[in-house]
């Protein structure tokens, strides 16, 4: 058995070094090995050749099972070195860029650039922004969507619930295949869907007094879709100890408000305008009350376009300032909202 290992040998040698390929070699050692079987299968118990191959089949079928293996081994690990190689070579493509925009990022946000008020530069600008959504519920399902059409560079989402059954009225981000899912996973599968070219950073926890600062200091504005006014509170507080601004939409039942609060360029903060919680029954939220299904679309999407103005530095952005829609009668108001130079939160007080 030994002297056929070592003709083996000798043949692959040779084989190497005359340049023969890997595959030839291979399939010259299968003859040899086919040559040694058939030899055992004709030959007759006892003979001197089939002695001198080891008497018997058992041991090269035992050999010929560990080569096999050994060679699916090395071909299953080549295969996924070869798919991880093309998925870094994606990712790398698909990455988001500081530079100048790609062809297909032009054709992409080509409506744009032909605005006249974004332009290159606003587009630029667009790229180059971080932006936090803070809920992918029914505000942030549309203001995903549209900061990611738009290209903003970076976008974050924070939100620890799991999508429900009875999310899906109006919050569109999510599917009915994505039930019980993590919805800043369920909201980053679909935006990445739409815009591979942003960099989408999903935070699967509750945002607490401990994280938000830390959290709010890495992006450049902030989205409030929250439901409660703890929260709003706690966004409200962080925001203006970062200087950070945020755009803040509210719903309920069937009518929604818009507006930006940012304290570091003169604007009030959400305390200036509401310094105390609501009275109980005063502030229901959606699954108290009821919602009309758009409404969550309507106030979401005109905060995505607060957003876009904002970081594009276009038009008049809601700074001072509070849409307040009626989708009942179809009625639009703005009303002014001022600074209090005695809020316990951006002023005085």
């Amino acid at each position: 058995m030994g002297w056929v290992l070592l003709i083996a040998g000798g043949l692959w040698a040779l084989g190497w070094w005359m340049g023969t390929p890997v595959r030839a070699r291979l399939i010259l050692l299968g003859l040899l090995f086919l040559g040694v079987l058939a030899i055992h299968v004709a030959l007759p118990d006892g003979h001197s050749l089939r002695l001198a191959l080891g008497d018997s089949a058992g041991p090269w079928l035992v050999l010929a099972g560990l080569v096999g293996l050994v060679l699916a081994y090395r071909q299953v690990l080549g295969r996924l070195r070869t798919r991880a190689g093309e998925a870094e070579e994606s990712r790398a493509e698909q990455a988001p860029q500081s530079g100048p925009f790609s062809d297909a990022e032009l054709e992409r946000y080509a409506r744009h650039i032909t605005l006249r008020e974004i332009g290159g530069t606003g587009q630029r600008r667009l790229k180059q922004a971080k932006v936090l959504v803070v809920g992918a519920g029914g505000l942030g399902s549309p203001a995903l969507f549209y900061l990611a059409a738009a290209g903003v560079g970076r976008i974050g989402v924070i939100d620890h619930d799991v999508v429900d059954l009875s999310n899906l009225q109006r919050q569109i981000i999510h599917t009915d295949a994505a039930q019980d899912m993590p919805k800043v996973f369920s909201a980053v599968e679909r935006v990445a869907a739409l815009n591979p070219h942003v960099d989408l950073r999903p935070y699967n926890r509750e945002l607490t007094e401990d994280i938000a600062q830390e959290l709010f200091a890495e992006y450049d504005l902030i989205l409030d879709g929250t439901d409660h006014y703890a929260i709003r509170e706690l966004i409200n507080r962080a925001a203006v100890a970062t200087g950070t601004p945020v755009v803040s939409g509210a719903i309920a039942a069937w009518e929604g408000q818009v507006t930006i609060f940012d304290p570091a360029h003169g604007a009030p903060c959400m305390a200036c305008v509401f310094p105390k919680p609501p009275a109980p029954g005063q502030a229901a939220t959606c699954s108290e009350t009821g919602v009309i299904g758009a409404l969550p679309g309507i106030i979401g999407s005109l905060m995505a376009a607060e957003a876009i103005k904002h970081i594009a530095q276009a038009g008049e952005p809601l700074k001072g300032r509070m849409l307040i829609y009626d989708a009942l009668y179809a009625e639009t108001r703005v009303i002014t909202l001022k600074r209090d130079p005695g809020c316990p939160v951006c002023g005085a007080g």
